[in-house]
């Protein structure tokens, strides 16, 4: 117990740090992203220790029987704390678990912490599979790629959900293949993502299982330094239309009160068309007083080009978790010149 105290107290310390959760920090010794990556497969879905920060992040859209929209979240954040490999308790590599479920009256979320030398947490790439104690996501794929299907747990002391996810398109590379350009300065992050994910599976709530069905979308993301100092924190939007095009776009930001913003229109076949910053205009509509925090819950999103002009709405606006680093995250729907369903996550609002 002592031990798992000290890790929250590291990653709680770290918050406070140079750009949202210590991310705009240099970081000495570790390897950074370059352009023109080439990634390799099933290796690159697996760790990375040589970077210090990265994640599986997986957001779900669902929905049940009677039409009653859910949303569930499942991250495993790896986190180095030198660029060294050692065992057991004396192993760099940090674990953090978040799992979230959303209905449109209760938001229910948990968190697990663990050092990676202890067999408690760990991810590997062949076969593909991401743990921290009894949650997992596990590659079911019988052939193509181990992302193809997915098995996913998480439970809280409160809430359960047991899902499995088949993929319906290619992965998509963000930026210029894949290497994510964060900041004006030139911060980035190597960043894919497979959102052609189609769902189903059980929710355990406190009111009973419900069967759902849905949409599902999975970010896979590293680096070692991928905000610049000047960051506080970041919108992201997983948006999906009913023609079964997809865009992700983020808004990190900065001191100076400018946002940088990038993003990804994806072609219903996942043909990419990378934007970079200032394409996409992000404004929020609604203000939610959150556990005491204003928080942008209601966004309009306008790219003039391509004609889209959207407004979202949140499922449940009270979707903020209080844990070492606070998140809102949620489903959302949204509509005006497009309708659809998607996921939003925001960060660094005190």
């Amino acid at each position: 117990m002592l031990r798992q105290i000290l890790l929250a107290l590291t990653l709680a310390t770290s918050a406070h740090a140079q750009g949202f959760a210590g991310l705009g920090t240099d970081a000495p010794g570790f390897a950074q992203p370059q352009p023109n990556p080439t990634f390799t497969f099933p290796a690159d879905h697996g760790p990375h220790p040589n970077y210090r920060i990265e994640w599986w992040y997986l957001t779900a859209t669902l929905q049940g029987p009677d039409g009653t929209d859910y949303g569930a979240q499942w991250t495993l954040f790896r986190s180095a704390l030198a660029p060294e490999t050692a065992n057991g308790w004396e192993a760099p590599q940090l674990f953090m678990g978040h799992a979230g479920l959303t209905t449109p009256t209760d938001h229910f979320s948990a968190e697990r912490l663990a050092r990676g030398g202890t067999g408690q947490a760990g991810v590997t790439a062949d076969p593909f599979a991401a743990r921290i104690d009894d949650w997992h996501m596990t590659s079911i794929a019988t052939t193509g790629d181990a992302y193809d299907a997915l098995h996913l747990t998480a439970r809280g002391d409160t809430f359960a959900y047991d899902l499995q996810l088949t993929a319906q398109g290619p992965l998509v590379f963000h930026g210029d293949n894949g290497f994510s350009v964060k900041s004006a300065e030139g911060q980035a992050s190597y960043y894919y993502s497979q959102p052609f994910y189609t769902v189903t599976g059980q929710l355990d709530l406190p009111t009973g299982p419900v069967q759902v069905a849905g949409t599902a979308w999975l970010d896979r993301e590293w680096s070692s330094q991928p905000l610049s100092d000047n960051q506080q924190g970041w919108d992201w939007f997983s948006l999906q239309f009913p023609d079964g095009a997809r865009m992700m776009a983020f808004g990190l930001r900065q001191t100076d009160g400018s946002t940088f913003t990038s993003g990804t229109w994806i072609d219903p076949d996942g043909t990419e068309h990378p934007f970079g910053d200032g394409v996409l205009e992000m404004t929020p509509t609604t203000i939610t007083d959150v556990d005491g925090r204003q928080i942008p819950t209601g966004w309009r999103l306008d790219w003039p080009e391509r004609g889209l002009a959207i407004v979202t709405v949140a499922v449940n606006p009270n979707s903020c978790i209080n844990t070492s680093f606070p998140f809102w995250y949620g489903p959302i729907r949204f509509s005006v010149c497009h309708d659809g369903i998607g996921y939003l996550e925001m960060t660094g609002y005190e």
